[in-house]
């Protein structure tokens, strides 16, 4: 594992797909960063596979094991931060992560810790932001990666992509073209924090140019 290039640690709970984008760039030496390991909250879930077949290591924490939802959190996430020290995780990457994450977290990852969500933030945050985008009937809609903080889908903005909004759209249509996009982004939001072009201003978030000038 290379010393000079930045440690991932996804924390993931069911398919993979974001993971994979990720995996996939770092292979093709389009993310200058490494998985250092992956975690799943949820045992035998296909990500695990995803990354079993990528070589990466791997390490589930069923938070079930932890008690009642959320009182356990702060004993799940000790054991959770305990883990990516173990690893030497520099950004926490959420893919598919279905927890929201508590304060222990925050507290060791604070301003290292990203996700995706499939709408334009601050629209539709929530577990259902592709069903709400088309009850709402917006004709664009999309993807943001952010930085987590203690707010539900509320961290700052580092990027976004728009999405149209088909006329006879189901959620199925419409969420398959917006994890299009999020495979773009979350890679590229990763490679911007890796070459040190993310710059985090209170909740504004500012991307320098690779000549080293404010974009």
């Amino acid at each position: 594992m290379s010393a000079s290039k930045l440690k991932l640690g996804v924390l993931v709970s069911g398919r993979g797909t974001n993971l994979q984008a990720i995996l996939d760039g770092c292979a093709a030496g389009e993310i200058p960063a490494e998985v250092a390991v992956v975690v799943s909250n949820r045992p035998g879930v296909p990500a695990l596979e995803r990354a079993k077949k990528a070589g990466v290591p791997s390490v589930t924490i069923p938070h079930s094991r932890y008690g009642k939802w959320p009182g356990c959190r702060p004993a799940y996430e000790r054991d959770l931060v305990r883990t990516l020290t173990e690893w030497d995780v520099q950004l926490v990457v959420c893919a598919g992560y279905d927890r929201l994450v508590g304060e222990t977290l925050l507290d060791a990852f604070r301003g290292r810790i990203l996700n995706i969500h499939p709408s334009l933030l601050p629209s539709f945050p929530g577990l259902h932001a592709q069903a709400d985008a088309l009850a709402y009937g917006v004709k664009v809609t999309g993807a943001t990666v952010f930085f987590v903080d203690e707010t539900v889908d509320g961290g700052p903005i580092i990027l976004q992509e728009p999405v149209r909004v088909l006329d006879g759209d189901t959620v199925e249509s419409l969420s398959a073209r917006i994890l299009e996009v999020e495979h773009r982004i979350l890679p590229l939001a990763i490679t911007l924090i890796a070459e040190k072009r993310v710059i985090l201003e209170g909740r504004k978030v500012r991307i320098l140019e690779k000549s080293g000038g404010a974009s």
